[in-house]
């Protein structure tokens, strides 16, 4: 059993002991402690809190463990439902409430779940927000509210539809060049809420040929949810049949968006941002974000259309806070998460879809000849377990002086920045492993990077 407390947010695996798995004294704790941060720095007078929750077995008892203590600390509650992330964040500030939480493990199995909370932006809490929730929880320093005091729970299952109109209505999305090319659509939504809005606003944007593979929402996911090429081999199967022009794949709460190209090869994560950003800055020139761990290619896209990119620290919170200072136009992750402010700071596989599709049709290529446009880059992604005895500090200090002579980017773990590759190491917020990641030209030589550098990890450790 695992519970994992961190700014991102609560997860864990349901069951088990309390502490050790997210069990419902846990979420009881961790949503009370929320709720009083909330009620101490929220500028609304709403007295509203959203919940949105993806489709996971266990959604139905947190949902209603996450209600009542709302309503126990006074708090009204705005149930929207199945919905994604990004319809959760964009119904926080569409009901002008107090703050948000969705309840979704993201890219885990089925057997973890968690508590992502939002401010009344409808965004994540920063690192000093998030540790006051956690410093809260840990003192029991919340306070149920009088019986007359009590909050009550009203649904609201419009924001499905509410969210597609947002979308439709972007200058950028062209909803009828995506219905003159007559794409036909295919798309793997591992029966969770994607197979409910991905559809949906396929429909809306004008595609009429929908090949849906998973998309019943049952939460018992077809294949390990991370929409990463391992797990997609079912829609890369179809692809490869000639079945359709184009391949979206969503994780559970649809905040990633992987695309498999029409001969069934990945057009991979790292690139969905970048092509999206390539049509951006196409129309509306300015600068661009995405995190350290991301590949160079949006970099090289950026400089190419005379603007300027910066990356942040990991973490989406990182990232928007980064492209509201910078001003930035688009921006992300590379693990397929587009943040494009025109729509709301947040990361929406829905802007990626109807954006992607757009630029698609405007160019009147195939994805495959898409992708050869853009500068060729691989990553590969390998990760140490961690053990007690590791001092994961002392092993990142000692990686920066052993490479003293590269740049050094330290805001985040460490990341050394070669001539024509690099190398970036951190300890994940979410699991108790250091992540490697490694970028050059070719997959052998980022494999070939990352072997150097634990090799090195290994001598050290």
């Amino acid at each position: 059993m695992s519970l994992i407390k961190s700014i991102s947010g609560i997860r864990g695996t349901i069951g088990g002991h309390v502490g050790e798995g997210l069990s419902p004294v846990d979420v009881v704790k961790f949503t009370a402690a929320y709720a009083s941060f909330i009620r101490r720095t929220t500028t609304r007078t709403s007295n509203v809190i959203v919940v949105g929750r993806d489709a996971r077995l266990s959604g139905p008892m947190v949902e209603k463990l996450v209600e009542a203590t709302l309503c126990g600390m006074g708090f009204d509650v705005v149930n929207i439902g199945l919905a994604s992330t990004p319809t959760t964040e964009v119904a926080v500030t569409g009901q002008n409430a107090c703050g948000g939480i969705i309840l979704t493990a993201s890219h885990n199995p089925m057997q973890w779940n968690a508590l992502k909370l939002l401010n009344e932006h409808g965004e994540f809490l920063n690192a000093e927000e998030g540790a006051e929730v956690l410093r809260l929880a840990e003192n029991d320093d919340f306070t149920f509210a009088d019986v007359t005091e009590l909050g009550h729970v009203e649904t609201d299952t419009t924001w499905n539809r509410r969210h597609i109109d947002q979308v439709l209505a972007l200058k950028l999305v062209d909803r009828e060049a995506i219905a003159k090319a007559g794409f036909t659509v295919a798309v793997d939504a591992v029966n969770s809420v994607g197979g409910i809005i991905i559809p949906r606003l396929l429909s809306a944007l004008g595609v009429k040929n929908i090949i849906e593979l998973n998309c019943e929402a049952t939460g018992k996911f077809a294949h390990t949810p991370e929409p990463i090429p391992e797990n997609l081999t079912q829609i890369a199967d179809l692809m490869k049949e000639g079945k359709a022009d184009v391949g979206f794949v969503v994780d559970p709460d649809v905040d990633r968006l992987a695309i498999v190209m029409e001969n069934g090869e990945m057009f991979v994560e790292e690139y969905t941002l970048v092509a999206v950003a390539d049509y951006v800055l196409a129309h509306t020139p300015g600068s661009t974000v995405s995190n350290l761990s991301s590949s160079r290619a949006l970099r090289d896209v950026t400089l190419a259309h005379g603007c300027s990119y910066e990356a942040s620290a990991v973490g989406e919170v990182n990232v928007t806070t980064l492209m509201k200072k910078n001003g930035a136009v688009i921006g992300g992750e590379g693990n397929g998460g587009v943040i494009y402010p025109e729509a709301h700071y947040g990361r929406d596989a829905l802007v990626g879809v109807a954006l992607f599709l757009t630029l698609l049709a405007k160019s009147g290529k195939k994805v495959s000849e898409l992708k050869k446009g853009y500068p060729a880059y691989e990553i590969a992604k390998n990760k140490i377990e961690l053990t007690p005895d590791i001092d994961v500090d002392a092993i990142l200090e000692a990686v920066k002086s052993r490479y003293a002579s590269e740049k050094i980017t330290d805001i985040d773990g460490v990341k050394i920045d070669f001539a024509n590759s690099w190398v970036h190491l951190r300890k994940s917020n979410t699991e108790p492993i250091i992540r490697i990641y490694a970028e050059a030209a070719t997959m052998a030589e980022a494999e070939a990077l990352a072997a150097d550098i634990k090799a090195v990890i290994a001598s050290l450790a």
